[in-house]
């Protein structure tokens, strides 16, 4: 399907619509669910788990953010999007979508790693009436796991400028690191040298950046933080780091899952959204979503 973007942009995306135990017993949802990828990271990466969503009743839509999976342009050489492009317009678009749609319903906005950011940079943020914020970080490195902290530095903070200064892009896709992002996407992940997110006054961009920061800190909406021990980018200091550019979401409630819960080896960072992680851990969240149905046709 397709989505507008604020500024016109066409996004393309996935829509889960709800499922009905049977014919003619289709109710208006109480709540639909608006999935807000990670950086990089195409919006089928989350298809099983928006099928359990819609499965339960909770029409959700997927959709990618300019320059990646179904909305990428022919080629990214040369392409023009940002960071605030992706939560002021893409973000933006697709809460608008939704509304549209189900005008009644409460809208939950599912976020996932950079997405828990960017999500709060769009103006019309506040129509979500909760959100889900799953292994949100900032991308700063110094928040990354001690472990892995050396070698992601070096991938993220070296390399991709690197070679998206000589490609136009970064090619990810061919190194084995996810969704080629666009350049200057690219270039502000990799240029953070600070836990700071408020650039400079000279920076360029530095008016829109500012604004996006102040709409989350403006936000007010209850929140469920999901973490995952293991998860080597939203560790502990990651997710503190978050949290302090939304100062007003109130009540957090937080899920807290290792992968023992699970019962696999391994959850990371990507692990929650697979088949063997989520038989466990989905039902679990989504307990804490509430009703997903009106009474009533």
């Amino acid at each position: 399907m397709r989505v507008r973007a604020l500024d016109g942009y066409e996004l393309g995306g996935y829509f889960f619509d709800a499922k009905w135990e049977a014919p003619g017993q289709r109710q208006a949802p109480a709540q639909v669910a608006v999935l807000h990828c990670g950086a990089g990271i195409r919006a089928l990466r989350y298809r099983r788990f928006a099928a359990f969503l819609a499965e339960s009743g909770i029409p959700t839509l997927c959709y990618d953010y300019r320059g990646i999976g179904v909305s990428r342009p022919r080629a990214l050489r040369g392409f023009r999007a940002s960071i605030e492009d992706w939560a002021e317009y893409d973000c933006g678009g697709a809460i608008a979508w939704a509304r549209e749609r189900y005008p009644r319903a409460r809208i939950i906005g599912i976020a996932h790693s950079i997405g828990a950011l960017l999500v709060g940079g769009a103006h019309n943020s506040a129509e979500q009436g909760q959100l889900v914020l799953i292994g949100g970080h900032t991308g700063y490195y110094g928040d990354y796991h001690p472990r892995y902290r050396l070698p992601m530095t070096a991938v993220w903070h070296a390399l991709m400028p690197a070679v998206t200064l000589v490609m136009g892009y970064f090619p990810a896709r061919r190194l084995g690191l996810g969704e080629d992002l666009p350049a200057r996407v690219a270039l502000q992940w990799a240029g953070r040298r600070t836990g700071d997110l408020r650039p400079a006054g000279s920076e360029s961009g530095y008016d829109r950046v500012q604004t996006l920061l102040d709409r989350c800190a403006a936000l007010q909406r209850p929140a469920t933080l999901v973490s995952v021990s293991d998860d080597a980018f939203a560790t502990t200091s990651g997710t503190k780091r978050l949290l302090s550019f939304y100062p007003r979401l109130f009540p957090i409630t937080h899920a807290a899952y290792s992968p023992a819960d699970a019962g696999t080896r391994r959850i990371g960072h990507f692990g929650f959204f697979g088949r063997s992680a989520g038989a466990a851990l989905w039902p679990r969240l989504l307990a804490q979503l509430g009703p997903s149905r009106n009474s009533g046709s």
